[in-house]
């Protein structure tokens, strides 16, 4: 611990990481940052914007890029303005992940410069005034009777363009609030839907696990998630204890569901149902990490719960494709010493009197034995 250098020599070696900036779901780390420079040349940059929106650009000018760094970037028509996530060959597995197939040298954009200080005021007063846009636009499609919620909205960085972010379920034709939007904000109008998970990642907020939502610090593609995942983890199916603060089923439900899945495939049917001499036994409970099944003799409730291990299932499934009964769940040698075992008198537990004789002999020990002695014999005339 003593050679370990401090953090912010590491972070100028490592320049693909940010310690002082917040962790987004935008948020990426270049793991080939501390190569050299000549192993790592690479033009294209991925640069990050409001919202889940990013974009990839060449650095034509060869300018000396580092994440974090404010560029100015061609928006075709006019500019706008973002924020550096990545440099280097990483950015290639980025272009591939976003789902890029085909990357075309004549449709990437590219980098105009650094931003300059006027280029940042402008951004900063475009930037003010997506509050009071939201607001209005909200009110607008309320008033043409459109089933949609404007959940954000995002400027260009010249300010000539906004882009409406909204949640819809069902299909909506937006064209006439497109043209009363264009006249009262004068700007080209674009409008992007989202999911709910989307809004929630936009909004943030703490989860009942207590940290931070996942969909607002790195989780940037959602996979569906289905009360399956919940039946796997013996999760009782209660949506309000199952669902995040997007109404949907939490995220973190597929986080486990494969560790589940593959120990599940060494154990038995979770719906067996066993054959004795006792009697049927229905499954109850499954402890998956213990690999112990828990049977009911009722189908219906819990009654004389017996418990076995996966092996002992194995066993009495494979008797049964005989045609034949084992005497009881248990094996033999374990059912023998159930019965030897001596069980405490409940009764006894609720008698006022159980107190008394332990009071007696805990006076007797403490009382002189002269005095004891004088008890015994009576008073001495």
């Amino acid at each position: 611990m003593e050679n370990q250098e401090p953090r912010e020599s590491q972070c100028q070696k490592c320049r693909g990481c940010r310690h002082d900036a917040p962790r987004s779901n935008l948020s990426a780390t270049d793991w080939l940052a501390s190569v050299p420079i000549e192993l790592s040349k690479c033009d294209l940059v991925e640069v990050k914007f409001k919202n889940t929106r990013k974009g990839f650009f060449r650095n034509v000018a060869a300018l000396p890029l580092t994440p974090g760094d404010m560029v100015v970037v061609d928006a075709a028509p006019g500019y706008d303005v973002g924020e550096v996530a990545m440099t280097g060959p990483l950015v290639k597995t980025q272009i591939r992940r976003s789902g890029i197939k085909e990357w075309n040298d004549e449709l990437a954009k590219k980098i105009f410069r650094k931003a300059k200080p006027a280029d940042l005021e402008r951004y900063e007063e475009v930037k003010a005034l997506e509050h009071s846009t939201m607001i209005e636009a909200r009110k607008i499609a309320e008033d043409l009777g459109l089933n949609m919620k404007i959940g954000d909205v995002e400027y260009q960085g010249d300010g000539n363009k906004a882009i409406f972010y909204y949640i819809a379920d069902d299909r909506v034709d937006f064209r006439q609030l497109i043209r009363v939007l264009a006249d009262r904000f004068k700007v080209r109008i674009e409008m992007k839907q989202i999911g709910a998970r989307q809004e929630a990642g936009r909004i943030g907020g703490i989860g009942p696990c207590g940290r931070p939502l996942c969909c607002a610090t790195w989780k940037n593609n959602f996979a569906s998630v289905t009360t399956a995942a919940a039946r796997y983890q013996d999760l009782a199916l209660n949506l309000q204890k199952l669902a995040g603060q997007c109404a949907k089923l939490k995220c973190c439900l597929n986080y486990e569901v494969d560790t589940y899945m593959d120990l599940l495939k060494d154990l038995p049917d979770r719906n067996v149902i066993l054959e004795t001499e006792e009697g049927t036994w229905y499954p109850f409970k499954v402890d998956i990490f213990k690999k112990e099944y828990t049977f009911s003799s009722d189908k219906k409730m819990a009654a004389n719960l017996v418990t076995i291990d996966a092996n002992r299932v194995f066993e009495i499934i494979e008797i049964n494709k005989r045609g034949e009964k084992p005497r009881s769940l248990m094996p033999d040698e374990a059912a023998e010493q159930a019965k030897k075992k001596v069980y405490n008198d409940i009764l006894e537990e609720g008698n006022l009197n159980r107190f008394d004789n332990k009071k007696k002999k805990k006076k007797n020990r403490k009382m002189p034995s002269s005095r004891r002695d004088d008890q015994k014999n009576g008073p001495q005339k």
